[in-house]
């Protein structure tokens, strides 16, 4: 059962027409078709080509990511980072482990793993996933392709490798694939290691250097009517830098399941997915380029259930019925050092047997109402409990710190004379007897559009009301001392964070417009979109105190504590598509160009939020001719002004990037080459946060700017078998 729209011809132009190449992909269990089809954008042909983190297909739907580690950095949707955007791996819920979130949704796939990405930004439909109110990045590798034998044999198979000079980066992915008519086994790995990358001074940006390797096995089983999926998942980080934080991950081991299971009825459609993910993450520090004793330990765990029905009401429209179950479980400590009387001698307790559970339901209506309009509209209700169990310092308190004691500690790790044990005392007594366990009840709602003016004016109308509930973090750390702040908060600015046990529940209202003209040839084709949200008990932070541990102008932090305000952002993005120049001797020229402007502000003061992207421009111009592809961009990003003074966010200068690249495929070879950033331009990530590894090095810098990745050579080589 297949609804067909114009509106599939869409290309990376808003949230309305991702969705729609979402919901009208096919359900279909032909050979060598995969069930997770996303027909317009984010179909990956030659996946085994990626290597490494996802970030560069995903950047091309416009996504931004603020600055962690090297296996993934975190995602930014229309201005709204962290757990505010919803990241689907294969469907499943996988949630950040970490008091820092280095261990991301994104940091358990691989770019070769990859078959098909969808982003929708902003205004999603309530199918696509709650509990978020940025958007849905959904990244999926269940792709299961058959044979036309009834015998098991070899399918498929591809190795590939990539160097890059910027970082000594070496990057492997392998897959192979045996295939019957009914039954299909899939095997996909990657290995990634890299050094510290150099900027566009040549000097090195420390302690970005990571090692990680994932793995997955696939198994599907299929007939005319329904289909069973299950895939097993193993990731391996023994070390990972982390440049903007006060320490580094020491390992993040996690194992995963998926069973999926679908069937096609007369008049209607069936899918079900349970979902299980265990991790266990450690932090301290494994390198000469950032010292420090302190040890930082996790273990957690996903379950999820979800089960989707989909009734067709006639052959233009159709309802779909949907019921998910989420548990999130968490223990956080932070074991004692031996002789330290202020990192001792008991453990630190930081989240105590915490729990976050979801329960929801949602109805979705859709219909392609005549030839030029098309419908969806959706409500969703979910009740979301929070809870954690009594936590503890390291110690009963003390008059002040054993200056003997003190001086065998890292400067970071002390923090300041005034950071006591004797605060985290009282905290802990407060916390313990303080309401630790709260129940939200939310209402997501949408309403899309799309209506086909004429055959080449389209006009893409969304509205939407989307909810967060505070995670664990932000509700339930309860440390207040310096050294116990500072080590809460995935933003890399260096500050310290408090938890607030009575944050509400976020709710933004979101409006999206887009207009589509095309020119009758298919020559060019030009999409305009803007976009407004208010956010109600937006989640910021105000000061509480400040603290200076080098006292120095230069290296003052502030202490924050996380509370509700009222926020403001909006946007607009331009984006151009022409065919330049066709010849046989030539080949196929392309120019494809972007602007995008996102602005961010608290209601209560019209101070900027934090990690706003400048106005940013793309302009590219591609080749293809016969076997070789060939590709020049040119990237500028404007002087970032608007900073969150509260966050002491640095201003960071404009810059350009200039990349080349060229592709030449033969019917089983792959070879590529790239030059990035070729003018090795020295810049600063406006959205990287300060380099705490930099500092520790040499404090009179004070707190500065991460900087980007200088030229690189980049070569990979690609055998499908």
């Amino acid at each position: 059962m297949v609804y067909k729209s114009k509106a599939q011809k869409t290309y990376l132009l808003s949230p309305v027409a991702l969705f729609i190449s979402g919901v009208l992909s096919p359900f279909a269990f032909a050979d060598d078709t995969p069930l997770e089809v996303i027909e317009v954008h984010g179909h990956a042909q030659n996946k085994h080509l990626a290597l490494g983190s996802s970030e560069s297909l995903l950047s091309d739907l416009g996504v931004d990511f603020s600055a962690a580690g090297g296996v993934s950095n975190l995602p930014i949707l229309n201005g709204l980072m962290g757990d505010r955007v919803k990241v689907l791996i294969d469907g499943a819920d996988v949630t950040a482990a970490c008091a820092n979130h280095m261990n991301p949704p994104l940091s358990y796939i691989s770019a070769n793993q990859i078959t098909s990405y969808n982003v929708v930004a902003g205004v999603s439909a309530v199918s696509a996933g709650g509990d978020n109110i940025a958007g849905v990045i959904s990244v999926n590798s269940i792709s299961p392709q058959y044979s036309d034998k009834s015998e098991l044999d070899w399918h498929s198979g591809y190795v590939s490798a990539k160097y890059s000079s910027v970082d000594n980066g070496r990057k492997l992915g392998v897959g192979a694939r045996l295939a019957t008519y009914k039954f299909s086994l899939n095997y996909q790995g990657s290995f990634s290691d890299a050094d510290s990358y150099e900027d566009g001074n040549g000097d090195a940006v420390l302690d970005t250097l990571y090692r990680s390797q994932n793995h997955s096995l696939t198994a599907a089983m299929r007939d005319d009517k329904q289909q069973l999926v299950i895939k097993l998942t193993h990731q391996k980080i023994p070390y990972q830098g982390f440049a903007n934080q006060y320490m580094d991950m020491t390992d993040n081991n996690s194992f995963g399941a998926i069973a999926q299971y679908k069937r096609s009825f007369e008049n209607s459609e069936l899918e079900g997915q349970v979902n299980w993910h265990s991790v266990k993450h450690e932090m301290g520090f494994f390198s000469e380029e950032k010292t420090g004793m302190m040890r930082m330990k996790t273990d957690a765990q996903d379950i999820s259930t979800q089960l989707k029905w989909r009734i067709a009401l006639d052959k233009n429209s159709s309802i779909l019925l949907g019921q998910e179950y989420y548990n999130y479980s968490i223990d956080d400590w932070w074991p004692g050092i031996e002789g330290s009387t202020m990192m001792g001698p008991n453990d630190y307790v930081n989240i105590n047997n915490g729990k976050r559970e979801r329960i929801t339901a949602f109805a979705e209506y859709e219909s392609q109402i005549n030839t030029k309009l098309w419908l969806n509209a959706g409500v969703r209700i979910e009740s979301v409990n929070t809870q954690v169990g009594e936590v503890q310092p390291y110690n009963d308190g003390m008059s002040m710190m054993d200056m003997d004691d003190m001086s065998d500690m890292d400067s970071m790790e002390t923090m300041t004379m005034s950071d006591t044990s004797t605060d985290n005392t009282i905290a802990a007594q407060n916390f313990n007897a303080g309401d630790r366990h709260k129940t939200d009840t939310i209402v997501d709602a949408n309403l899309l559009i799309n209506y086909q003016i004429t055959n080449y004016d389209e006009l893409q109308f969304g509205l939407a009301r989307k909810n967060r509930a505070p995670n664990l973090y932000e509700r339930y750390s309860w440390g207040v001392s310096n050294m116990a702040t500072t080590m809460i908060g995935w933003y890399g600015d260096g500050n310290g964070y408090i938890g607030n046990p009575d944050l509400d529940v976020e709710t933004a209202h979101t409006l999206s417009a887009t207009y589509i003209k095309s020119a009758k040839d298919d020559r060019w084709r030009l999409s305009t979109n803007v976009w407004y949200t208010d956010v109600n008990d937006y989640i910021d932070a105000d000061i509480v105190r400040s603290f200076n541990s080098y006292d120095l102008d230069n290296t003052a932090r502030n202490i924050l504590q996380f509370t509700n305000v009222d926020a403001i952002l909006y946007g607009a993005k331009i984006d151009l598509t022409v065919n330049i120049y066709e010849s046989k001797d030539l080949g196929n020229w392309q120019l494809h160009a972007n602007v995008t402007n996102t602005r961010g502000k608290r209601d209560d003061t019209n101070q900027p939020l934090y990690q706003i992207k400048p106005l940013q421009t793309q302009l590219g111009i591609s080749q293809q001719m016969g076997r070789f592809e060939n590709a020049l961009t040119w990237q500028w990003v404007d002087t970032k002004t608007r900073v969150d003074n509260n966050r002491f966010e640095n201003q960071t200068d404009s810059y350009s990037l200039v990349n080349l690249s060229s592709k030449a495929t033969w019917d089983s070879l792959t070879l590529s080459a790239e030059v990035s950033n070729v003018f090795d331009e020295y810049y600063q990530l406006p959205l990287g946060g300060v380099s705490i590894a930099a500092l520790k090095q040499d404090s009179s810098n004070g707190f500065e700017q991460l900087a980007g990745q200088g030229r690189s050579f980049n070569v990979s080589i690609s055998y499908a078998f």
